[in-house]
């Protein structure tokens, strides 16, 4: 399964009612939802009320990733605003086993993200937990900056240990994705992608066809 899930981090706050409605109109799924606490990570997002408006006027399936300490404390919480996927940093988690477990419980789908410095191995005891690992091709807390291609191995590895085991699951990576650095990815093994400023603009639906078109290359090689 490839998925485009655009980030309205990057998205006009001033009508993102709509901006969901081009994005759903132009034959997009997913859409990806950071929440930054300001402790986490510097910056601050949105959070719940805004998601749960954004509840009522969509049906794409909304992919919360979560820039929050301890976010445990708030795992019934966006599931009751609308979440249908639910990120936790693994570097942002007491018990990261347990968050996992809860998410799970609470009726989401469980995914776990690891920031560029963070190893691989820090999944070795929850890759058997969750739908979906996030690895991040930029330090998270800021949207706009440029793709890390020291990423591309971590993803390789991953998908190599994914095909081993034969765990079915999704690869997401997030930050700095465009058109320039989606070949990269999607050849090292990604498949579920996270895109900001290269989908939100001028000529949404344009955007969104190229993104997705050379998704559907890739997918068919």
């Amino acid at each position: 399964m490839y998925e485009l899930s655009p980030s309205i981090l990057a998205a006009d706050f001033t009508c993102l009612g709509e901006q969901l409605a081009k994005l759903e109109a132009a034959g997009v799924r997913w859409v990806h939802l950071d929440v930054m606490d300001g402790m986490f990570v510097p910056s601050i997002s949105f959070g719940m009320p805004v998601i749960a408006s954004l509840r009522k006027q969509s049906k794409l399936f909304f992919d919360v990733h979560l820039m929050v300490e301890e976010p445990q404390r708030y795992i019934e919480a966006f599931r009751d605003c609308g979440a249908d996927s639910l990120t936790v940093h693994a570097e942002a988690c007491r018990h990261l086993d347990g968050t996992l477990r809860q998410i799970r419980a609470a009726g989401m789908r469980p995914a776990v993200a690891l920031n560029p410095a963070t190893p691989l191995c820090s999944l070795d005891h929850v890759l058997g937990l969750v739908d979906m690992v996030l690895l991040m091709t930029v330090n998270p807390g800021f949207g706009g900056q440029s793709f890390l291609p020291e990423s591309l191995p971590k993803i390789r590895s991953l998908r190599k240990l994914l095909e081993e085991t034969g765990r079915p699951v999704d690869i997401q990576v997030d930050g700095g994705i465009n058109e320039e650095t989606l070949p990269a990815v999607l050849e090292a093994g990604a498949n579920i992608i996270v895109a900001g400023s290269a989908v939100f603009g001028e000529d949404i639906p344009g955007r969104v066809e190229r993104l997705t078109g050379m998704m559907r290359e890739h997918q068919g090689t």
